[in-house]
């Protein structure tokens, strides 16, 4: 199975990040339904901003975990594209 290590911005301009096995389904989750983490849910719509894919949910977690430690300016250099 695969898993995959998010990040999210919110209406409001804040940063999410999250951790899922179906990507698709999850970012419909933050977006519309009851099953969207209360954070994303009094800010919406998200917009998916940067994934990564993990082999196992371990390391998918934390990696999670790490992101979320960041400060806000490193997790936008993570998701600002690279200038070739």
């Amino acid at each position: 199975m695969t898993y995959y290590t998010y990040i999210l911005e919110c209406a409001d301009g804040s940063l999410y990040v999250g951790c899922t096995n179906n990507l698709d389904k999850r970012l419909k989750q933050h977006n519309s339904s009851k099953w969207g983490a209360h954070y994303t849910k009094i800010r919406r719509p998200v917009k998916l901003k940067y994934s990564e894919t993990f082999a196992n949910l371990k390391t998918a977690r934390r990696r999670e975990t790490e992101i979320k430690g960041w400060r806000r300016e490193k997790k936008l250099g993570l998701i600002k594209p690279k200038s070739v």
